[in-house]
């Protein structure tokens, strides 16, 4: 188990460390109604319009949010230079991970592409602890740490051990786990230099440029029919996926630097399935006990995560 120093810098260090690992498995259940909008929405007019729209709301509502804080130095930190291709790429990786989700869930079902999405976030985040890549602090693994992500993979093992087994939609859903996992830290290295709001408003700059290559180029006449049909759309539908968006790239930001970024992965993805599995029993009427079993070997995995002095040396 974690000991904890009783003094007061240990103690709120502490507490800060837990309150990012808190808001990981939360911004993991964010993720799955996140994704629910977003395939909502693209059912009812077309995946490219779902795009489309979610950009645009993300860059209104970062663009109030920057505006009516402006002297907020939480809002609005100092900004250092980076180079430019720092800027632009982080929503190209969205518009694929979009795409992807829309793919699986239309096929599997949330459980099933939040299953795959786990083994593909846990993987990329792993080979970003151990490699160092993009900017991370590279990490020494323990023989604490080694046993708990053998007892991770178990959990992630323990998915596809399900009645649904194995099948085609698992791979655009790892996929999109392993593109995730990159944007995110792509995006948290902008926010380290220019802060979490302004990088995720430069997300869903970028991700709009490429939603609008992308449906208008390839889909150009079912993008065209999908907006004639936003007027029977519901509000919330249209709105949700997009706000839910913001929020998730806000968190993220401000959360994978400060934790190793398998855990990140693993905690993001503990979340996502508890609230899939909740989105399919609910709306879909359906329930899959093997990913129940599995989330809770990997939160098991988890918590054997912890060292008794503190995080293993970088």
């Amino acid at each position: 188990m974690l000991v904890v120093s009783s003094s007061p810098l240990s103690y709120t260090l502490f507490m800060r460390k837990s309150l990012c690992y808190i808001i990981s498995f939360l911004t993991g259940g964010i993720i799955s109604v996140m994704v629910t909008f977003n395939t909502e929405f693209g059912r009812l007019s077309t995946s490219e319009v779902s795009l489309i729209i979610n950009q645009v709301v993300g860059i209104v509502t970062l663009e109030v949010i920057m505006l009516l804080g402006y002297k907020n130095p939480l809002i609005n930190p100092p900004r250092r230079p980076v180079r430019w291709y720092r800027h632009y790429f982080g929503g190209l990786f969205g518009v694929a991970i979009i795409s992807l989700n829309y793919i699986s869930i239309t096929g599997a079902g949330a459980t099933i592409a939040m299953a795959g999405a786990v083994f593909g976030q846990s993987l990329m985040g792993l080979v970003f602890d151990l490699t160092g890549l993009m900017g991370m602090t590279r990490m020494r693994i323990s023989k604490r740490r080694k046993i708990s992500l053998l007892v991770c993979l178990a959990g992630i093992v323990t998915y596809f051990l399900g009645g649904e087994g194995l099948n085609f939609y698992l791979f655009p859903s790892i996929l999109a786990g392993i593109l995730t996992m990159i944007q995110m830290v792509y995006n948290s290295s902008l926010a380290k230099e220019k802060g979490a709001f302004y990088s995720a408003r430069m997300n869903v700059i970028s991700g709009l440029c490429g939603a609008l290559f992308y449906a208008l180029i390839l889909f150009p006449s079912s993008t065209l029919e999908g907006f004639r049909v936003l007027n029977t759309i519901p509000f919330y539908i249209m709105v949700g996926g997009g706000l839910l968006a913001c929020l998730v790239v806000v968190n993220t930001n401000m959360i994978i630097p400060r934790i190793p970024a398998v855990y990140s992965a693993l905690l993001l993805s503990s979340g996502q399935i508890l609230t899939a599995l909740l989105i399919d029993y609910v709306l879909y009427d359906t329930f899959t006990p093997a990913l129940l079993y599995g989330t809770i070997i990997t939160l098991a995995g988890i918590l054997l995560s912890f060292e008794k002095k503190g995080e293993a040396s970088h």
